[in-house]
């Protein structure tokens, strides 16, 4: 089974970048980083969908109140889990 390759933020920005100047088909890009073709479009999927992040200044957005309620609940249950599973330590 081959392994699976990591590649960096900087790369992917770049072939991302290199996809959205439209000079060569997606395929052509692929074929030059030795890529398959879906993975260039998901990265130049990304970089457009994450465009606006660019220019916020840096501000990203909180949590939503849901996944604070979410969390916290979690923290609950791992807290009881804890508590019970120390319990049974002692004993």
């Amino acid at each position: 089974m081959a392994k699976r390759r990591n590649f960096t933020d900087q790369f992917k920005a770049k072939v991302a970048l290199e996809a959205l100047r439209g000079d060569k088909t997606v395929q052509e890009i692929a074929a030059r980083h030795q890529l398959h073709p879906n993975q260039v479009s998901t990265w130049k999927r990304q970089a457009i969908e994450g465009m606006a992040d660019v220019f916020s200044g840096g501000k990203q957005a909180g949590p939503t109140e849901a996944e604070v309620r979410e969390l916290h609940a979690k923290i609950g249950r791992l807290a009881v889990e804890n508590d019970f599973l120390s319990e049974g330590l002692k004993k």
